[in-house]
């Protein structure tokens, strides 16, 4: 029990998370026809997580198409269209377990023209695993992924190459690749960083250890993904609890009952902690915290609980709960990286809408400073205008200051999304650097 006083609230939250949480979600990633979704199946196969006749059908639809072996992409690609052309449009979700770990899957696209459905995909990722074809190398649409998990600062990385099992496992194919992969890489903000070999269709490597390379003395897909650590990626020390819904039942039993609904995006809530409401600047207590019937002693990311207050302050959806001497800053002029997704471009001067965690505002696009060239890196500052797909650093005015927090510090409040007042079609993806 001293030692338990003894800890701050953030070393006892990693704990608590740690405990609580066994929970890793990752996103594929890579050029189209690398395996992705070929991969996903075989994850799903060797580790059990598929019933008998998920796999019957499988094997019966491969046969009626021709081929000679089980296409496991069948498992992921669930739109007619995916499988009559053999390429993931969607974001396929699956989720799957081990006895070390629950898993939630983001099986995301791999060709160009829809990066846009990668990027969702990957913007709640804890993990990033982006397949190359042996026989290929790295492509420009690998190097856009590997950027654009960068920028997301999803903060582990996994390179596999896959298809060894067509250079017949050569460890110099292998080795070249991982060479060329590490020196693009340290041009990026990727704090974790693992290259592995595998072959997704025979299965080398990625639940059970291959014999076929023995010159790879690593460890499988399967065990790096069970003991990764990611409780510690999560700002556990920023409290910012974003307001979703006002609570109020008015039933005979919670007459009074008063709370606010949400999502804990970062640091930890516990009953008696002074808090501020913003914008208003009201302060009050943390009066409980409700998960359901339960009531709970804290709460951490990405927790969703309902929060009370001692007092009847004035709070509604798209307010912020945060710590009184460690607020998040106002701020209507945006400096941030965006990743824009539609064939009109973006250009200066150009109005849209913008939803920052549950707020929504209006903004004007006040200057495009470069374009990104997602194989050299090179900033382009002559080109003032974005394009499909292309990624690049702009400055907004907001209409309302946005509470937001630099997307380093916090990928919830430092994100937002653009879209289209005239269509309700979200065109671009933004990841705040700084407020002024």
């Amino acid at each position: 029990m001293a030692d338990h006083e003894n800890k701050s609230a953030g070393e006892q939250a990693v704990e608590n998370v740690t405990s609580n949480m066994d929970l890793l979600r990752f996103a594929t990633a890579g050029s189209v026809d690398d395996g992705k979704s070929t991969l996903i199946g075989r994850l799903l196969l060797d580790s059990k997580s598929i019933f008998e006749d998920q796999l019957e059908a499988v094997e019966a639809t491969s046969q009626n198409k021709g081929y000679d072996y089980t296409d496991l992409a069948l498992l992921t690609d669930g739109l007619r269209s995916e499988r009559e052309q053999g390429i993931t449009i969607d974001v396929a979700y699956r989720y799957f377990a081990t006895p070390n770990r629950k898993f939630i899957i983001a099986d995301t696209p791999g060709h160009v023209q829809y990066t846009r459905n990668m990027v969702t995909g990957a913007s709640t990722a804890d993990l990033g695993l982006v397949l190359v074809d042996a026989r290929q190398g790295l492509t420009e649409q690998s190097r856009r992924h590997a950027v654009i998990l960068s920028l997301l600062r999803v903060p582990h990385l996994v390179l596999a190459v896959n298809k060894m099992d067509l250079v017949d496992y050569d460890e110099q194919v292998f080795e070249r690749i991982h060479r060329e992969f590490q020196q693009f890489a340290t041009k990026l903000n990727i704090p974790d960083l693992e290259v592995i070999p595998i072959s997704a269709l025979k299965g080398d490597n990625v639940v059970n250890r291959s014999e076929n390379m023995p010159w790879y003395s690593g460890s499988s897909l399967m065990h790096h993904l069970e003991h990764v650590h990611v409780a510690s990626d999560r700002d556990l020390v920023d409290v910012r609890f974003p307001v979703q819904y006002v609570v109020r039942p008015k039933s005979d039993d919670h007459h009074d009952y008063r709370g606010y609904g949400g999502q804990v995006a970062g640091g930890v809530l516990k009953p008696g902690d002074e808090v501020v409401v913003l914008p208003s600047g009201m302060t009050s207590t943390i009066q409980g915290i409700d998960l359901f019937e339960q009531e709970l002693e804290e709460a951490f990311p990405p927790m969703s609980v309902t929060v009370r207050l001692d007092d009847d302050v004035d709070v509604s959806r798209g307010d912020m709960i945060a710590r009184v001497k460690n607020a998040p800053k106002p701020s209507q002029d945006i400096d941030a990286m965006i990743c824009w997704m539609t064939n009109t471009p973006l250009r200066p001067r150009q109005k849209l809408a913008i939803k920052h965690t549950t707020r929504t505002a209006r903004a004007l696009v006040k200057d495009v400073q470069y374009r990104l060239d997602v194989n050299t890196l090179h900033r382009d500052q002559e080109t003032k205008e974005l394009g499909l797909n292309e990624i690049g650093r702009i400055q907004l005015r907001t209409t309302v200051p946005l509470l937001c927090d630099p997307y380093s510090k916090n990928r919830t409040t430092g994100s937002f999304i653009l879209i289209d007042e005239a269509t309700g079609v979200t065109v671009g993806a933004g990841m705040i650097l700084s407020g002024d």
